[in-house]
């Protein structure tokens, strides 16, 4: 925080209430994420991804006759457009990344509708449709008997999915799917807040969740499994890192000053999936690494309390789904748009723009140079 004269600067807007929400709360103190009223593993752990996506948007679970009806809405919305199909085929011929693409590709989505259940079952078809055109095969049409997280993996690969692998997915979908007023969300209320339409809102917080602080760093956690490899390796390499001042991908976590409760969802869920459809190697040697990085970082850094956070268990449960690192971030995209709209339509209904002040820094007492004399200003210099 600073102050030049006026008022309190909270850089960051660190501290700032700027809104209040029914959607998520978290307490980082205590190690807690509620979502609508539920604590994080409670719903993620048994709810499908649409009746998680309905609690959000209409504020309780749906009855049977609500939830098929949902689910036929969004089996029903997952086509693309043609012209979002000869987009990304022109992405791929770029080779942009993935990020890119979904951001490129979401804005058409107007062509089809501005609808949130248009919005939401388009994400899956178009990250999935862009994996295979980069591989050099043709996009696969959305099947309209699956759920959305088989409907995911389906278009992904063509294969039937292992139901435990739907499960994985599922419940890390339902983990991230809102946190709170973080970058991506706050952005996507900003919008909202201009009277601006979903599709503008989602296409922003898309910008907001590409940035490397906030949605690109699940790649690097796996990457420092990987690098370890065995566990007897996984002291000495991890005392190097610490002592070359490098930061340990995967620990740590700006609001959660204890064990990042999405960190457990995802580790129950993990080991499950890779006890019942994966490699357990895999699975030990990442529990390994967090055990002994926990207990270095508390005698290399004691009291900092830097924990597993959401990022760690991600990357091991997305790698076992056999996802790309590229598409870490677009399947939290895929999770996290419901929660944005959820966000959107809340700003919605209590609308009042969100329009904070700046502290002026600069200069006040500059007088206008005409041109003719700063170019000779410039010439004697």
């Amino acid at each position: 925080m600073a102050t030049y004269g006026g008022p309190m600067v909270n850089s960051g807007l660190e501290g700032v209430v700027a809104a209040t929400t029914r959607l998520s709360h978290v307490d980082g103190e205590r190690g807690e994420l509620v979502i609508a009223g539920y604590q994080v593993g409670e719903l993620a752990a048994h709810a499908t991804f649409e009746e998680t996506t309905w609690l959000l948007w209409h504020g309780e679970l749906p009855s049977n006759a609500q939830l098929e009806s949902f689910r036929a809405t969004l089996a029903a919305a997952r086509a693309l457009a043609p012209a979002t199909i000869a987009l990304l085929r022109e992405c791929a011929r770029a080779n942009l990344a993935p990020m890119d693409a979904l951001r490129a590709a979401a804005g058409t989505i107007s062509l089809r509708s501005e609808e949130p259940a248009v919005i939401v079952a388009c994400f899956p078809t178009i990250v999935a449709a862009y994996w295979r055109l980069t591989k050099g095969m043709e996009p696969l049409a959305p099947r309209s008997d699956l759920g959305h997280a088989a409907g995911f993996l389906s278009m992904l690969n063509g294969e039937v999915v292992d139901p435990e692998r739907v499960r994985g997915l599922e419940t890390y979908l339902n983990t991230v799917v809102d946190h709170g007023l973080n970058a991506s969300t706050f952005t996507a209320r900003v919008i909202t807040s201009t009277g601006s339409d979903l599709v503008s809102a989602v296409v922003g917080a898309l910008g907001a969740l590409k940035g490397p602080l906030h949605g690109g760093a699940p790649g690097p956690a796996l990457d420092l499994v990987f690098e370890i490899g065995d566990a007897a390796r996984a002291e000495p390499v991890l005392r190097a890192k610490i002592e070359a001042g490098e930061k340990l991908m995967g620990f740590g976590h700006r609001v959660y000053k204890v064990r990042d409760p999405r960190a457990d969802v995802l580790a129950q869920a993990a080991e499950r999936m890779f006890t019942r459809a994966g490699d357990m190697s895999l699975y030990t040697l990442a529990r390994s690494v967090e055990a002994t990085a926990i207990r270095l970082l508390e005698e290399y850094k004691p009291g900092r309390r830097l924990q597993t956070n959401v990022e760690f268990y991600t990357a091991l449960l997305l790698h076992g789904l056999g996802l790309d690192v590229s598409l870490f971030t677009p399947a939290f995209a895929i999770s996290r748009v419901s929660g944005w709209i959820a966000h959107a339509l809340e700003q919605q209904r209590a609308n009042r723009i969100i329009r904070p002040q700046s502290e002026y820094a600069g200069p006040l007492d500059r007088r206008w140079v005409p041109l003719s004399q700063r170019m000779e200003v410039e010439q004697r210099i």
